[in-house]
């Protein structure tokens, strides 16, 4: 298993690696990063879908159009507009999810029991792959935005390689035995230091990080905690539905959603760092 994931998250991260460095080369339309988002959204719709139980479960036919038209909201207002904010269109698009949300159960409501539940969970399909990951997008286009979009990805990721590896090595104390019984305390020590540690040696490459060590250490604790708790978020999801993997789309890491997890609740507390 730990030579899988170390063969698997290479792959990964050369992926990452790559998406970025292409993309530099064909600013502002960063085609690279727009089908990663497209294809990441809607892999992890369909291990939702699959993981939500049928009758409760959302029509597919919109969830998928929802997100990924999410995504593609982020695109317009930094290619045809002077203004370069995409948070109207973004906006606009998530109220537009809302409403088809509602129109879609009134137009095939037949019987009582379910339908507030599906509208719910189309919503929160909707911002959790799709609203929430528009800010991997925006990130791309902040003043070094390659390096910002590498932060929200690898400092999260470390902490992940560095909790796992502690929590190998060191780990004795639980640290939530219900919905991660792997993760200790040990762990998530280890995880905030190599946060730490990967944020201080990408801000040498540039960003305002440079400017001072603490912000660096603040950046790296703030962005390290935001990805373990996206891991145990997601964590939930399966507990709830009783299982123990999203999917089994990455040998060694389960499913897409068993991957970005921890990026996705990142960037938004990186956009908040990179952005003021």
């Amino acid at each position: 298993m730990l030579s899988t994931r170390i063969w698997m998250g290479a792959i990964l991260a050369a992926l990452a690696a790559g998406v970025l460095l292409l993309d530099q080369l064909l600013s502002p339309w960063h085609p690279f990063l727009f089908g990663f988002l497209i294809l990441l959204a809607l892999g992890g719709c369909y291990e939702l879908l699959n993981l939500l139980p049928a009758p409760r479960r959302p029509p597919a036919w919109l969830c998928y159009p929802a997100v990924v038209a999410l995504i593609v909201a982020n695109w317009p207002a930094h290619l045809w507009e002077q203004q370069h904010d995409a948070w109207p269109w973004v906006a606009g698009t998530f109220a537009a999810v809302v409403l088809s949300a509602f129109l879609a159960e009134m137009a095939t409501f037949h019987e009582p029991g379910e339908s507030v539940s599906r509208i719910a969970l189309t919503i929160w399909i909707a911002a959790y792959l799709g609203l929430v990951p528009s800010f991997c997008a925006q990130l791309r286009w902040l003043q070094d935005g390659a390096l910002a979009l590498a932060l929200a990805i690898f400092v999260p990721k470390g902490c992940d390689i560095g909790a796992y590896f502690t929590g190998r090595l060191l780990g004795r104390h639980a640290m939530t035995p219900i919905l991660s019984p792997k993760k200790t305390w040990e762990g998530f020590a280890g995880g905030m230091v190599t946060a730490v540690l990967v944020t201080v040696g990408l801000s040498r490459f540039g960003t305002k990080l440079y400017e001072s060590y603490w912000m660096a250490i603040g950046f790296g604790l703030t962005v390290g905690l935001a990805g373990v708790l996206g891991d145990l978020a997601e964590s939930l999801i399966k507990r709830d539905c009783q299982r123990k993997d999203a999917a089994q789309t990455l040998p060694g890491f389960g499913g897409i959603l068993d991957v970005v997890d921890a990026v996705v609740f990142a960037a938004p507390v990186v956009y908040c760092w990179l952005s003021v």
